[in-house]
């Protein structure tokens, strides 16, 4: 048997060959003298232990002309959009933007930024794609409070600050309270709190905010009933919403819409996310597209990561939006 020594010089050997001298698993198990089906588990394994990290490059030149018309249509500073196929899984869908997302940041983060984010699968996915970095003077807050239905652990705000903090040995922050609270005294409390003040205080100071968008077509998703919970889906049943960001509500126009939660919901206001450096929108999926809409005819991002189907169907719409 191979000591710990030489097992690692021949994973290293078999990565070389295989993907530094293009040589197939067929070749390596000739020169090497060893069984093909052993060569394929050796790769395996330098992908397992990190002897070879594989990066998907999502982004080509064929985007750029896409990525300008959405900032010439809505006014936008950047617009990044990634190709994945439309058959794909959400899943599959929100990884790749994530990695983009997750590599966009790293290069536009600065010393002392103070960096917002809202909760959701597609933050969890930003996050999950984290490459372990050393910013210890970056601080993640939360832009809203905590579920008030059922909610995975990790799409809650609170994990998605503090496993951020983690991967970049940084600062975080949370808010030990729900976003909606079942007295409008209850929410007058807790924003007076000397607590709370100290969130409130960041919100006035974002450097980055980091936000999903809603859309009332997703009202019978198990996520957003596991947030806001049955009794509130039923309001959104009259068609004036398109959508929301960190539970602020609008229409397609971006106006902002009054809703039964509004004086009960412990959140950033929409005025608060416009008036950071950066407010980025991550979202994709045929059904987000009037929430994307409204929330860029509001002027509440001034960066958009998106997919390119859902690009496509943003301006499709917004020029039949324009027709006479």
């Amino acid at each position: 048997m191979m000591n710990l020594q030489e097992d690692r010089k021949l994973l290293i050997k078999v990565a070389q060959m295989y993907y530094e001298q293009d040589m197939t698993q067929s070749e390596i198990s000739k020169v090497l003298g060893i069984y093909r089906t052993t060569i394929s588990r050796i790769l395996k394994r330098v992908r397992e232990e990190g002897i070879v990290s594989i990066t998907i490059n999502y982004g080509t030149a064929d985007q750029l002309p896409l990525e300008q018309k959405l900032c010439e249509c809505f006014g936008l500073q950047e617009a990044i959009v990634v190709m994945t196929d439309p058959a794909q899984p959400s899943h599959l869908k929100r990884k790749a933007i994530g990695r983009v997302c997750s590599d966009w940041l790293q290069h536009k983060v600065q010393s002392k930024d103070v960096i917002g984010f809202s909760w959701g699968s597609s933050l969890a996915s930003v996050v999950d794609e984290f490459s372990t970095d050393n910013r210890p003077f970056v601080t993640f807050i939360p832009m809203v409070g905590g579920p008030s239905g059922k909610l995975e652990s990790r799409y809650h705000v609170n994990t998605i600050c503090y496993q951020a903090a983690v991967k970049w040995n940084a600062c975080s922050l949370m808010i030990d309270a729900p976003a909606i609270t079942e007295q409008r005294e209850t929410r007058e409390q807790l924003i007076n709190s000397p607590y709370f003040k100290t969130i409130s205080d960041y919100w006035g100071k974002l450097d980055i905010a980091l936000f999903g968008i809603g859309s009332a077509k997703l009202q019978g998703r198990e996520k957003w009933r596991g947030f806001y919970g049955d009794a509130f889906i039923t309001e959104l049943e009259d068609g004036r919403a398109a959508g929301d960001i960190c539970s602020r509500f609008f229409d397609e126009s971006g106006t902002s819409i009054k809703t039964s939660l509004e004086d009960r919901t412990l959140t950033i206001s929409l005025e608060q996310i416009k008036k950071a450096k950066l407010s980025v929108g991550i979202a994709e999926s045929l059904e987000k597209v009037p929430g994307i809409l409204g929330a860029l005819n509001g002027g509440y991002m001034n960066v958009l990561i998106t997919t390119e189907e859902t690009a496509l169907k943003l301006l499709e719409q917004a020029t039949e939006n324009k027709s006479p």
